[in-house]
């Protein structure tokens, strides 16, 4: 949103902080600032300086920071998965999914606890990082499952090959499994039949030779992010 009132941009900038540090109360937050900045305003029309208003707003965030902490707020056991589901609930009946919702705590939690890492004692949790959703056309909610691992939602590069695969030894490719072309742009003239034959049989050397360097390694599946001649497919 492209705004150019200094008090919107803080708006904007708060729902963005929000979504990022707790995921969830992005439309509470806008509603406590704005209410905030309303009182404020009186504050202001009795011509008392702005950096007086921000220190009272200081101290009344420590004074309720201590409230939460000492009198309101409750520590969790990351075991516990009863009342982390209580938790998950309180954010989850705020999102219209109906009867839906106690799977969808118990996807959350199970992501959640999946990505969990305890680094110098202290456990850290980046779902932004390492927990992706990912949708597929076809099915229904109740197909909706935590996976434990990767996903990439590609299909094979030929009929033939084999779907289920375990344990199996990969190869990741940062480079084509094509005739590579020049990157300066280069002619080449034909004079016979012989000469067209013989470019196609270098190119077929080429793919054949790259494709034996990686059989070479007895891979069962490889994954490249650049392209698959139908020649480097039959191989």
């Amino acid at each position: 949103i492209t705004v150019q009132h200094p008090a919107a941009k803080s708006m904007i900038e708060i729902a963005r902080t929000q979504d990022e540090e707790v995921g969830d109360g992005t439309t509470s937050v806008i509603v406590l600032a704005g209410e905030m900045l309303g009182v404020a305003e009186q504050f202001l029309e009795q011509n008392i300086h702005p950096t007086i208003v921000i220190k009272a707003y200081r101290q009344a965030l420590e004074d309720m920071v201590t409230l939460l902490q000492d009198n309101i707020s409750t520590p969790l056991d990351l075991t516990d998965k009863e009342r982390l589901t209580e938790v998950v609930k309180s954010c989850v009946g705020t999102k219209f999914i109906g009867r839906w919702a106690d799977m969808a705590c118990k996807i959350a939690l199970e992501a959640v606890q999946t990505v969990m890492l305890e680094e110098n004692g202290r456990k850290e949790i980046d779902i932004k990082r390492y927990a992706r959703v990912e949708k597929i056309p076809g099915g229904s909610i109740e197909d909706s499952h935590v996976l434990n691992g990767v996903m990439i939602n590609k299909d094979v590069t030929h009929p033939k090959m084999r779907r289920v695969i375990k344990n199996p030894r990969i190869v990741l490719l940062d480079c084509t499994l094509e005739y590579k072309k020049g990157e300066s742009q280069t002619n080449v003239e034909i004079m016979n039949e012989t000469d067209f034959t013989r470019i196609l049989q270098l190119e077929e050397e080429y793919i054949e030779k790259v494709c034996a360097d990686i059989i070479a390694l007895k891979p069962d599946v490889v994954f490249t992010e650049k392209g698959v001649s139908d020649l480097a497919q039959h191989y």
